[in-house]
């Protein structure tokens, strides 16, 4: 393992992020003569979507799917490409002049960078129900990164709801390694389908319909799919029952474990931190960066890439990866051979096409989204839903003027668990738009780190003057 004393003081290229497009970046850049380091806090490479691909016991290659194990070549390329690649990191900084925070087993390092590419992909979006605080409630993405890193699964009575891709391909993962799914509880609108029509075509010419069918059938096979209006957990300590509404009844469905999904939104905390501007997209119902066309933010010799610019799925993350490399090789060695970019735009453009369909018809009811009364927010401060409703009404205008009031958004998560539901929240009770509310005003350190990590930096001439700035 690589320790913090052991990173150069400056690199070409600092890529933050091990997923798809992290690796596809890392690996492109070092092949082409860029000094290269990846950093991700994660004990191996793969990020979210290839979770523990070098490390999985999970050995029966058709439980996680053909897809998962893509990611072993994405893998490969990138350590036989010569980039270091560092795991076990945490990035808690990034600075506009491009000085990179590191925490590596407790010691903090300051590493110059002449490029940086943010891959920190997605998160899943909150999904606060009465009772999602209970043990025995999980969120999808938590069950599938237990089941890739641990080979672990559900035991008990497992119900699984929410809506998007993700859903159905846990569910479908958890059939093939053995799991009993009680129920699976479908929380979007029907009228989502009129709406998705118009981006039918180009969905049916995408890669995602013939696996998104495959998976429906094999799911609806063996569970129960149940629209739901309403949904909550119940349980005197832990979950009991699922308690849901269909069809204008309310019904009570026994169990043990229940995973959410509402699908995912790019994780923006780092990118926002280092003052890359953002905007409100209202299609994928989330704050997204403003990008050029390879991918740079509107700070200078910062990209983004891969679901952090937009959710568009794991082959997409890795052309992104590329897209934005090749602007970093050029801008810092323009006589290296690169791949030529209309290509990789080309296929850029395959894998996001049909992208609009599922933004669409997996679109999260308003009801889901902006929660009501004593449903917990702010999971950090136990703030509820009524108390922000409550605090918007007396005159608050956003999620940072909040903070004064209720604390929400300042606990170790940072927001990641909260920020758009308050944000919604605001905006919903103020008769205006997400975009007037924004976001929480977010400042390093973005990860939380101790004292005495801080009190371990080197004072070199490089980390002299990024504190100085």
């Amino acid at each position: 393992m690589i320790a913090a004393a052991d990173l150069s003081p400056a690199y070409d290229l600092i890529v933050i992020g091990g997923g798809p497009a992290g690796l596809a970046a890392a690996s492109l850049a070092a092949r082409a003569g860029l000094s290269t380091v990846l950093f991700d806090e994660n004990p191996g490479v793969g990020g979210q979507i290839y979770r523990g691909i070098t490390s999985t016991p999970v050995k029966n290659g058709t439980v996680l799917g053909e897809d998962y194990w893509a990611g072993a070549a994405l893998a490969s390329e990138a350590k036989a490409s010569g980039a270091s690649i560092v795991n076990g990191a945490t990035v808690w900084t990034l600075d506009p002049s491009l000085a990179v925070g590191i925490s590596i087993a407790g010691k903090a390092r300051l590493v110059q960078a002449g490029r940086v590419i943010i891959a920190t992909g997605a998160l899943e979006r909150p999904f606060p129900i009465p009772g999602w605080t209970l043990p025995g409630v999980m969120t999808a993405g938590a069950a599938q990164t237990t089941l890739k890193a641990q080979g672990l699964v559900p035991s008990g009575r497992t119900v699984l709801a929410g809506c998007g891709p993700l859903l159905w391909l846990l569910a479908a993962q958890l059939l093939r390694a053995g799991v009993k799914i009680e129920a699976m509880l479908e929380t979007s609108s029907r009228r989502n389908w009129l709406r998705a029509l118009p981006h039918l075509p180009d969905f049916l010419l995408s890669p995602y319909w013939r696996k998104g069918l495959g998976l429906m059938r094999e799911v609806k096979a063996a569970v129960p799919v149940i629209p739901v209006q309403k949904l909550a957990a119940t349980g005197a300590g832990k979950l009991k029952e699922v308690v849901y509404v269909s069809g204008g009844s309310e019904r009570r469905l026994l169990a043990d474990l229940l995973l959410l999904h509402h699908g995912v939104v790019p994780n923006v905390n780092l990118a926002m931190a280092a003052g890359a501007a953002h905007r409100w997209n209202e299609r994928q119902l989330c704050f997204v960066p403003e990008l050029d066309d390879d991918f740079g933010s509107s700070v200078p010799g910062i990209a983004i890439a891969g679901d952090g610019a937009g959710i568009a799925g794991g082959t997409a993350a890795a052309e992104r990866g590329r897209i934005a490399a090749i602007a970093a090789v050029r801008a810092l060695k323009p006589e290296a051979s690169v791949p030529a970019p209309q290509v990789v735009r080309q296929k850029l453009a395959r894998e996001e096409m049909g992208r609009a369909f599922l933004d669409v018809i997996y679109r999260p009811s308003d009801s889901f989204r902006r929660p009501e009364g004593d449903t917990i927010v702010c999971r950090c401060e136990e703030v509820t839903a009524q108390q922000v409703r409550a605090t918007a009404d007396m005159g608050c205008e956003g999620p940072n003027q909040m903070k004064a009031f209720l604390r929400s958004g300042m606990g170790p998560c940072q927001g990641r668990l909260c920020g758009l539901t308050v944000t919604e929240l605001i905006a919903e009770q103020r008769r205006v738009s997400p975009a007037e509310v924004g976001y929480y005003r977010l400042r390093p350190p973005v990860k939380p780190i101790t004292l005495a990590e801080l009190a371990s930096l080197p004072i070199g001439e490089a980390e002299r003057k990024a504190v100085e700035r």
